[in-house]
């Protein structure tokens, strides 16, 4: 399924290496989709939607400089929780 909607959008798994939201029929990478998953979310995330407002260039410039230092500036797990079958659904292989 995962494939089939990769392949619809016309995103090339290849040139990404981000997360994708498939919202409402339109596929969302990098900075716009961790903004529109974050406005989804509980407690102050919902907030972080307003950095919508700066322009998308300098938005995922920061997004992979985070995602670059995540480990050094939160650590990082020997080992990964095991999803369930309907989170490993929700991924692509």
């Amino acid at each position: 399924m995962g494939e089939a909607l990769i392949e619809k959008h016309g995103i090339d798994p290849n040139e990404t290496d981000s997360v994708v939201l498939i919202e409402n029929g339109k596929a969302y990478t990098h900075s716009v989709a961790a903004l529109r998953i974050a406005r989804r979310l509980s407690g102050v995330w919902p907030a972080c939607f307003g950095l919508i407002i700066i322009p998308r260039p300098l938005r995922d410039l920061a997004y992979r400089l985070f995602a670059k230092y995540r480990y050094r500036l939160f650590g990082r797990k020997d080992e990964c929780m095991i999803p369930t079958p309907e989170i490993r659904a929700r991924f692509l292989a």
